[in-house]
């Protein structure tokens, strides 16, 4: 995280690192007149990750674990490949034991962990705690398996995690009384979708002790910041590959293995997205290469910019917690997403304003779940191929609209 009061130098001192990185985005480099803000949609891609996946489509295009002749031998062994770079990018302390599904994202993945593992470790009067005020894949998938649960006619009970009312974080001490002897699992977040926000996910496990269960929803920190599993001692870790750097359609679900029962997806699978697949093993080569802990410091301060900047303008409102927006704040800054409202312009109409000056901002509610703001609001979400300059011109812009 950057320090307080860091982010102009670490900004200035990064400058020769992030240029090339920049370069290497062929969409961003090609439409120098459009700024794009919102990563955490979905990520551009680098050429080396496009470069993967065409020539896997023109040397090995092929339906993989289907075949036995040398094309699909070939995808077979590029998807078996990618299993293993997953679990050495998250620092996978057992990949002996532990497993990676593949999916075509976050909201697949979570939903997977619902319908084909949670039913078999939940028994009668058994409790779950997972987050109502996050994204909502975070919070669907779990209600759903209370009810296929309920129409085999066991009741378990659905709590809310609680949040600190000032920051918005999770209350790690509310959440040690609220678990007990029943509590037999525990879904959370690693960065929190609107608000920017790492949400601490080590102090949830202090607070619900070493035996739970834990899954996290990683949609927003895997490819945007170091994510080490033996640290977070997490059991599930789901994430999608649009959003780290790879094609769309393409996720995965890693599975500890040391919690509960074994973690295997049921049903017939059917011919796996190979191509989507095959483009995330070059996406964490080169999210490693450039460094997640500099992608990490480089978005951070590049969003302390940004709020700074609003913080001093009366016509915006910022979502989230209000001591982390200055630049010397001594709490922990945004981990590349911004997120406000104009007091006056309705957010839709701000983003078609922004979109006329070249910011390609996202303008909703962001799939918020039932404790979540519903009201539209404006997302900036940054990358390595953001930059300084393009902080200033979005404030000045904003700043002209009063």
């Amino acid at each position: 995280m950057t320090a307080p009061g860091q982010g102009t130098a670490l900004l200035e001192d990064l400058r020769a690192w992030q240029r090339p990185l920049r370069a290497q985005f062929p969409i961003i480099t090609g439409n120098p007149e459009l700024t794009y803000l919102d990563s955490a949609a979905t990520t551009q891609k680098p050429q080396a990750v496009l470069d993967a996946v065409q020539t896997h489509l023109t040397t090995a295009n092929a339906n993989a674990g289907r075949g036995t002749y040398p094309w699909a031998n070939a995808a077979t062994t590029l998807v078996e490949r990618t299993r293993d770079r997953i679990k050495e990018f998250l620092g996978d302390p057992g990949p002996a034991h532990s497993a990676v599904h593949f999916t075509s994202g976050t909201t697949e993945g979570l939903r997977v962990i619902a319908r084909d593992w949670l039913p078999a470790h939940l028994s009668d009067g058994d409790e779950i705690v997972v987050p109502f005020a996050d994204h909502q894949a975070n919070l669907s998938p779990w209600l759903e398996a209370q009810q296929l649960l309920a129409r085999q006619g066991v009741r378990i009970r659905v709590r809310e995690m609680p949040y600190q009312t000032s920051s918005g974080d999770y209350d790690p001490a509310a959440l040690a009384e609220l678990t007990g002897p029943r509590t037999a699992f525990v879904a959370a977040t690693h960065v929190h979708h609107v608000y920017g926000q790492n949400m601490n996910v080590h102090r949830i496990r202090q607070a619900v002790g070493s035996h739970i269960p834990m899954c996290l929803d990683a949609a927003q920190s895997v490819g945007h910041l170091p994510v080490d599993v033996a640290d977070l001692d997490v059991d599930f870790v789901v994430f999608s590959g649009h959003k780290t750097l790879a094609l769309p359609g393409s996720g995965a679900v890693w599975a500890r293995q040391a919690r509960g029962p074994r973690f295997t997806p049921g049903g017939w699978s059917g011919s796996p997205n190979t191509t989507g697949i095959v483009s995330l093993a070059p996406a964490l080569d080169w999210l490693d290469a450039a460094g997640p802990d500099r992608i990490e410091r480089w978005t951070v301060a590049l969003a302390a910019r940004l709020s700074e900047g609003l913080r001093h303008l009366d016509a915006y409102d910022i979502l989230g917690c209000q001591y982390s927006l200055a630049a010397d704040t001594v709490v922990q800054q945004r981990c590349g997403i911004v997120t406000f409202r104009h007091r006056a312009i309705p957010a839709g109409d701000l983003g078609f304003i922004l979109f006329s000056h070249g910011f390609m901002v996202r303008t909703d509610g962001h799939c918020q779940a039932d404790a979540g703001e519903k009201s539209s609001s404006v997302r900036v979400s940054l990358h390595v191929y953001n930059t300084p300059e393009e902080i200033d011109r979005l404030l000045a812009v904003l700043a002209s609209l009063g």
